[in-house]
């Protein structure tokens, strides 16, 4: 894969972040030809901006999500340095004594994830626990402050313009995107989507800590159950550490290769919502890595891109969605929820102690939807 390197974002004076260090990828793909990656399309974002550069990205992307809902993108105008840097952040956060952590802990009993996400929570399997911790930091507006540790106050500017270039240089093209494929005003997914406005957005770094032989045999080999996304679609930042699996239309399970300086996209519920699934929200889950990466731990940056809260997931009218079959509401239930609403259920669900999550097959949220999870 070809890229540009756009020159790093300036660090302010004063920060002390140390480098990052990436670390090596298996070679088992190589040697043993036990991973199988998944086949998918790579849309260069450097395009757009170029003469019938959008219209040759759209029918790229329109092509890649007849098969699945995931895709991988290159020379997004972050260089390799900026995005280490937020790996850095991510290591310095969880290097906190839990004390200090758990003064900014999420209240995600009660529908809220932004801040911190002890490990612990969820019984991914009778008697085993996940080993993740999770960190949130929603969009940079009055409305969604927080108190927050001092290593995310002091290098604010960094991560804040980290996560508007995402939002605005990133996010904003491929929703602009998604408006060619469906026939409707550039702008259409824009006007949902704004960064002032009130949405469960969020930049997120987490740390799946690495697991022993024995967890890793009595969860099954499986650290989060295949599952969707929330929102309206998930930018994941290369992590070399493979864990990630995506689900194919025939049901098995291919591994997703940490490309260098690539973004790995995934399409999430609410534009399936708002699509009456033609644009699927991508099936997805964590396994242990391959055996010689199963003695590090695995840190990743994320940014979850999700419509305003106040939007109701109701179907759009898409001459494109007429032409293909999909203008027909599939699922009643979901007509009257807003994407607010769906985000909170979801996480109150996701944490709910009654339940061990290898157990699940469907399960209700709200309205009388129900969120699939699969094995």
């Amino acid at each position: 894969m070809a890229t540009s390197t756009p020159a790093p974002v300036p660090v302010p004076a004063g920060s002390d972040i140390p480098t990052y260090s990436q670390v090596q990828e298996t070679t088992f793909d190589r040697d043993l030809h036990a991973v199988d990656w998944a086949d998918l399309a790579t849309l260069v974002l450097s395009l757009f901006d170029e003469p019938d550069g959008k219209k040759q990205l759209a029918k790229r992307l329109f092509e890649a999500i007849q098969n699945i809902g995931f895709f991988y993108i290159i020379n997004f105008g972050l260089s390799q340095e900026d995005v280490d840097r937020q790996f850095s952040i991510g290591k310095e956060i969880f290097k906190l004594p839990n004390e200090e952590k758990l003064k900014f802990r999420a209240e995600t009993e009660n529908g809220g994830y932004n801040g911190y996400k002890p490990m612990g929570l969820r019984e991914t399997s009778p008697g085993v626990y996940d080993k993740t911790e999770i960190y949130n930091i929603p969009k940079f507006i009055p409305a969604l402050e927080l108190p927050q540790p001092d290593i995310v106050n002091h290098n604010r500017p960094i991560i804040e313009g980290f996560a508007r270039h995402i939002h605005n240089q990133i996010a904003r093209k491929l929703l602009t995107l998604f408006a060619i494929i469906l026939e409707l005003p550039e702008d259409y997914c824009l006007k949902v989507h704004r960064y002032d406005e009130r949405s469960d957005c969020h930049l997120r770094y987490i740390k799946y800590h690495r697991r022993t032989e024995e967890e890793n045999e009595k969860a099954g080999g499986i650290w989060t159950k295949g599952h969707t996304d929330f929102g309206s679609m998930t930018l994941l930042f290369r992590k070399p550490v493979a864990a990630l699996q995506v689900r194919t239309p025939e049901s098995e399970w291919k591994w997703v290769k940490p490309y260098p300086e690539s973004i790995t996209v995934n399409l999430a519920d609410s534009l399936h919502f708002l699509t009456n699934g033609f644009l699927k929200s991508s099936i997805h889950r964590v396994v242990a890595p391959p055996p010689d990466q199963r003695d590090v731990d695995r840190l990743g940056v994320l940014y979850f891109v999700r419509p305003e809260d106040s939007l109701e997931l109701r179907p759009v009218v898409s001459e494109t969605l007429r032409r293909l079959g999909y203008d027909q509401t599939t699922d009643n239930s979901a007509l009257g929820i807003t994407a607010g609403d769906w985000v909170k259920a979801r996480v109150i669900e996701g944490v709910d102690r009654g339940v061990v999550q290898s157990k699940i097959k469907d399960q209700p949220i709200i309205g009388g939807v129900v969120a699939k999870y699969y094995d």
